[in-house]
């Protein structure tokens, strides 16, 4: 019995590592995307689905089910929308409602006509002008019966958004054909035009896939003309399933980064939950611009922003191959290919089929064919290049230019070479109809491909289809992505070297016939097993799979904070302590995007401008105690916080003051320093060597950040310093090393934020600022990893269940006294014992301030809280100890006007 058919009410299981029962036979499911993806293609593999036709809505599927087939027709199957610029179909109006369709059948639309898994829907534009709504009812209606949903673009949207910015601004750039350079300031215009109406657009097509989108749907953008569209839609419903693919190529981050928009469609495209590419090098320079412009994460899987990751892969997309090879059989093709081969007998035939585009280098074919036939004019009359040539854009000067340079030179090498009975060159400038091109295809010897730049090239694929018998030979650029599938039973050349390409021609021409053979048989085997088909379902599948482990990293990041119960707990309580971070907390937020101009006002942090006020009317309240605790030095807080009521704590809690006091240093008398002047020299030494890298020097700590310089070379230095400071000035000192995002700090061992809470709390007793127990703490910071203990240190003994567990605990604010308290029912337990002898450690610091500042009964009462009083929150990193989440400083200080607010009340209540 074959392996059980996965349907959409086992994916759940299988994503959890559940099984599948049918009878006494249980199948396990795997677990990893990798076990999945394989499980998957193998069940494609082996059903034996016919291709229905997508257009009439026919979605039988045949299923190998052994008596699964009541299951499998009682689960209805998964629906995709497939979201593209246009809809497969022309639409031509007969009547004021009545529309002729007919069918355009494209790569993207052969790619979905197999798949049998989901139920698909097209949306998109139609390519026409409604402006009546008795003509758009009609068209959407005729539309319908093809499972396709028109999205109505009015003219002047269609001139801004298709012909402006998508194909004047961004086809250019991703074809490294760089931006427009006419007239700078009238482009500066045009552009902002053209962006306002791209997005205004891409907004269109959100409307109607929000208008059609079901809950479980999986939405599918496509190409460039949609980047913004996946933020649309997560705006819209961040639960919803959004992949977005580039059929183009991606240009490198120098190229992209000359884009005016290009931070905001870059991460535009990261709100997908996957993003494709048909090449690793694509998304790899796609990586590299979201860290390079962005100041993102790159992973082995993608690009992380503060926890949340999109996955960034590559789908090399296919042909329907089968179609070619079947064509191949029918009366018609047949009749072609008997008439090709009498028309060029005893001639090699040679092809390229083109667009009559600027990256399809057709002058370089042609410029390289004419150097063949001077270096080798015995194969004159012996040799024919049949150039098709699609007209496009024929309205656009460049074109129209372009067009008249290929006419020019194929006129001067047929006027050269030609005789009065054949000619070297047959040149066509239109398009052949399907039979009449797997003829050509299938008579053709040698198959040139000269792409300047090209995302995939799936003539070089139809091709190969089509040369069964023939075994001719490819040519083919190693600038068009089909190289990097087809590169080894190709010849790869670089159009640009037209002495190479005449070269290459020349031994295709000449190629021994068993080495044909193993080159065909190579790239044949790839192109019948890599279909448009097995494309398109690898990639909905990824999506689910990619959802699905989204889901599970979820579930282990903190909930966000629920702010109205902070604040009525807040209200309650009759003592409270809020402990804030400065960096990235309270700070206002800096334009990461803009990073050359932004980096000196980073490096001075200042305080958000809507806390001020917050702030100060907390400070003003005698019943809440605030402590600002930041790794920044004592000169950065002091000028910040001046004018308010609060406790300051530099350098992870080394120096504390009040704010109408002096600074005292909490740093326990053993640490040791000497190590700071060797650090020293090595991070002096590795700014000079990293443009836009600086370092600080504090008291306690030194910290190198290369957050500005390039990022690989920053990580490249980073490692480097790390491997100098440990076989030097480290290797036996007692420091501990933290790495940050983009960052190295050096620092006495023990100095965490958790560490130095006890002593400043301490401190804030022994000066009298707390007259009663602390019944409620808040925590709020973006801390490193190494500095999140000062969560845990509140957490209350007894464990509770849940963050908001109602169960009595004390904290533990002194952990050599805690095993003698944890049994204890009240302070008067606590305080009829007497503290047990402890060594002169760091570790007991707090204990020994108890014995020589306090008396027991003080320190044990500085506490009094209880699980559901205790919020402690990690600001922009998901992945933290924190009990609960906020995203941005600015949630902050909506937090703490929320806070303040509450105050006011509780004082008008009183």
């Amino acid at each position: 019995m074959r392996e059980a058919v996965l349907v959409e009410s086992g994916r759940k299981m299988e994503s959890e590592g559940g099984s599948i029962s049918n009878g006494n036979l249980i199948t396990t499911l795997p677990t990893s995307r990798l076990e999945r993806l394989l499980r998957k293609r193998v069940l494609r593999s082996d059903r034996g689905y016919r291709d229905d036709d997508f257009f009439e809505g026919n979605t039988s599927v045949k299923h190998p089910t052994d008596g699964c087939e009541k299951l499998d027709a009682r689960v209805p199957k998964q629906r995709l929308l497939v979201v593209a610029n246009r809809l497969p179909v022309s639409a031509i109006r007969k009547s004021e409602d009545s529309w002729g369709l007919e069918i355009n059948v494209g790569g993207l639309v052969s790619a979905l006509l197999g798949i049998n898994e989901f139920e698909a829907r097209w949306i998109g534009w139609a390519g026409v002008n409604v402006p009546d709504e008795v003509g758009q009812r009609s068209l959407t209606k005729a539309l319908a019966e093809k499972r396709c949903i028109p999205v109505f673009l009015d003219e002047e949207i269609v001139h801004q958004y298709y012909n402006g910015y998508c194909n004047n601004i961004l086809w250019p750039l991703f074809h490294y054909l760089g931006l427009p350079q006419e007239d700078r300031l009238a482009t500066t215009r045009s552009f902002q035009s053209q962006f306002a109406a791209y997005k205004e657009a891409n907004q269109m097509f959100a409307d109607v896939v929000n208008e059609h989108y079901r809950e479980g749907d999986v939405v599918w953008c496509h190409d460039y003309h949609l980047m913004f569209l996946p933020k649309c839609l997560k705006d819209y419903n961040n639960k919803m399933k959004v992949g977005w693919f580039l059929h183009t190529p991606f240009p490198s981050s120098e190229i992209h980064r000359t884009l005016p928009s290009r931070s905001e469609l870059l991460r535009s495209v990261l709100a997908a939950d996957l993003v494709g590419f048909h090449t690793y090098d694509y998304a790899r320079h796609f990586v590299s611009a979201c860290t390079r412009i962005l100041g993102l994460e790159g992973t082995p899987d993608g690009v992380e922003d503060h926890g949340k990751l999109t996955r960034v892969a590559a789908f090399p997309i296919g042909i329907d191959s089968e179609r070619f090879i079947r064509a191949l059989e029918l009366p018609k093709v047949k009749g072609h290919i008997k008439d090709l081969k009498e028309r060029f007998a005893g001639r090699k035939v040679m092809l390229g089929v083109d667009r009559l585009d600027m990256i399809k280098g057709i002058p370089q074919k042609i410029l390289a064919f004419e150097k063949f036939l001077e270096e080798n004019p015995i194969w004159c009359d012996k040799v024919v290049l049949v150039q098709i040539a699609v007209p496009t854009r024929t309205d656009v000067p460049e074109y129209q230019k372009l067009s008249s340079q290929v006419h020019e030179i194929v006129g001067r090498i047929n006027g050269r070479f030609g005789t009065l009975t054949a000619v070297p060159i047959h040149h066509l400038d239109r398009s052949l109809d399907f039979p009449a091109l797997c003829a050509l295809y299938a008579v053709t010897d040698v198959a040139l491909v000269t792409s300047l730049r090209d995302g995939m090239n799936l003539v070089s694929y139809e091709f190969v289809a089509c040369q069964a018998l023939k075994k001719g030979v490819l040519i083919l650029s190693e600038f068009a992505g089909a190289a990097q599938s087809l590169g080894a039973g190709a010849i790869l050349v670089n159009p640009w070297n037209v002495t190479e390409v005449a070269a290459s021609i020349g031994y295709a021409l000449t190629m021994p016939a068993d080495e044909r053979e193993k080159r065909h048989q190579h790239n044949f085997t790839h192109v019948t097993t890599h279909t448009s088909q097995e494309w398109a379902e690898t990639f909905v599948s990824e999506l689910n799979d990619t959802v699905v482990e989204a889901q599970q990293r979820i579930r282990q990041n903190p909930p966000l904070l629920p702010k109205e119960d902070a604040a009525e707990r807040y209200m309650r309580s009759s003592n409270r302590l809020v402990i804030l971070g400065f960096n990235a907390t309270i700070t206002e937020p800096v334009d990461t995007e803009g990073r050359g101009i932004d980096q000196f006002k980073e490096m001075e942090p200042k305080l958000h401008p809507g806390i001020k006020e917050p702030l100060k009317r907390l400070c003003d309240d005698p019943m809440t105690t605030i402590i600002v605790l930041s790794g920044s030095d004592r000169n950065t807080l002091d000028e910040n916080f001046g004018g308010y009521n609060l406790w300051l704590a530099a350098e992870h809690g080394m120096f504390l003051r009040r704010t109408t006091g002096d600074w005292m240093t909490t740093m326990p008398e053993n640490v040791n320093m000497d190590w700071v002047d060797s650090v020293k020299h090595v991070f002096e030494y590795f700014t000079e060597r990293t443009p836009r890298s600086h370092f600080e020097l504090r008291e306690t700590s030194l910290v190198w950040n290369y957050k500005y310089a390039d990022v690989e070379f920053g990580k490249l230095q980073s490692k480097d310093l790390l491997q100098h400071l440990w076989t030097g000035p480290i290797s036996n000192a007692s420091v501990d090393v933290v790495q940050g995002a983009r960052s190295v700090e050096v620092r006495a061992v023990g100095v965490t934020k958790g560490a130095a809470i006890d002593r400043i709390l301490g401190e804030i007793v022994h000066h009298n600022d707390v007259k009663a127990p602390i019944d409620y703490v808040l925590c709020v910071g973006h801390f490193l990893p190494k500095d999140e203990d000062i969560y845990t240190f509140f957490e209350p003994e007894l464990d509770p269940v849940g963050p908001a567990a109602p169960t009595t605990a004390r904290a533990k604010i002194a952990n050599p006294l805690n095993r003698y308290a944890s049994h204890s029912t009240g302070v008067a337990a606590l305080s009829s014992r007497k503290a047990p002898f402890l060594p002169e450690t760091r570790d007991n610091w707090w204990s020994r301030m108890r014995e020589k500042m306090m008396t027991v009964h003080e320190g044990s009462s500085v506490l009094d809280l209880r699980g559901e009083n205790y919020f402690s929150c990690a600001v922009g990193r998901k992945c933290s100890n924190a009990r609960y989440l906020l995203e941005s400083s600015s949630e902050v200080v909506s937090l703490l006007k929320e806070l303040a607010d509450c105050q006011h009340s509780n004082f008008g209540f009183r």
